[in-house]
């Protein structure tokens, strides 16, 4: 029987906090504050009817791929854990969801927000204002993604097998 630890699935974790923010954004930002959509400072600002549409239609693949990931998260964490009792700290699974969701904000910011303009996070405000919005956004992220690299070493410490 082997002996050896199991470590933890940290690209679990992070593929989890990955889906959870763009699980967060979507869900918050796009259908609840209603700020923004996937492509609404591309050229379709949803003020008519078909450019809803069209945004609710890119909103939804957004979200097929924030699934994706967490059901990726799911599947490594269940090849890891499903085949003995396991224990770990759980700083690692709250700094790998942080760095995941860090990474997302961070990613999906400097993508959609600054590269690409898809949409702002804040299109609610006026046009001068959406930058600080977007750097807010960012800020926010790299908050995140610090605070999960911060916690995951003493995760791994207080950890017996990770």
């Amino acid at each position: 029987m082997a002996t050896h630890a199991p470590t933890f699935p940290t690209t679990a974790g992070i593929l989890f906090g990955l889906g959870i923010g763009g699980f967060f954004d979507g869900i918050v930002l796009h259908q609840i504050l209603q700020w923004h959509h996937m492509v609404s400072s591309a050229g379709y600002p949803p003020d008519t009817v078909e450019n809803l549409r069209i945004n609710t239609f890119f909103d939804g693949l957004f979200h097929a791929s924030t699934y994706i990931f967490v059901l990726a998260g799911l599947a490594l964490l269940w090849r890891s854990a499903h085949r003995r009792h396991l224990w770990w700290s759980g700083r690692l699974l709250v700094g790998t969801l942080l760095m995941g969701f860090g990474l997302f904000n961070l990613v999906e910011g400097v993508i959609d927000h600054h590269i690409l303009e898809l949409h702002h996070v804040n299109e609610t405000v006026p046009r001068e204002q959406w930058i600080w919005w977007d750097l807010g956004f960012l800020a926010w992220g790299a908050l995140m993604l610090g605070g999960g690299w911060w916690l995951y070493p003493s995760g791994r410490h207080r950890s017996p097998a990770a």
